[in-house]
């Protein structure tokens, strides 16, 4: 996955410990990888607490869109290793988790899928985020 828009984004010192230990556990073939090891580089930092609201933090419910299909989707972002298997759960090792991961309400990210499109999501609503519900240990 290839990002070929990068707005500034938000992680929060929590999601960033787990999601490095993560990444020692990948195998360096996943794709989602070397992507979400990418934006990680580049995030800005933030303690839980001081997180803005409107950040798309490791277990929010999220809602986007996604161009060029206009599909609104709303998920949970979650760690692979607890997915449960339902329909709205997101992945962050996905090219969409990944791209969500730090974006705030009204940010979109564009990325190559590997057939070469180009695809973008936009963050519509955050309708939960465990630093604002004061959920600092998710």
């Amino acid at each position: 996955m290839e990002i070929t828009t990068r707005p500034a984004i938000t992680v929060s010192e929590r999601d960033l410990e787990r999601l490095e230990a993560l990444l020692t556990t990948l195998p360096a073939t996943l794709p989602g990888a070397d992507a979400l090891r990418e934006e990680l580089d580049r995030a800005q930092i933030a303690r839980p607490e001081a997180v803005p609201p409107d950040v798309v933090t490791m277990n929010s419910r999220v809602r986007f869109v996604v161009e060029p299909a206009g599909r609104e989707v709303e998920v949970t972002l979650r760690y692979p290793q607890e997915l449960t298997g339902a329909p709205d759960e997101l992945s962050v090792v996905a090219a969409a988790g990944v791209a969500v991961l730090g974006l705030a309400v009204g940010q979109q990210i564009e990325w190559l899928t590997p057939a070469g499109d180009t695809v973008r999501a936009r963050i519509v609503d955050i309708p939960y985020q465990p630093q604002r519900a004061g959920d600092y240990s998710l």
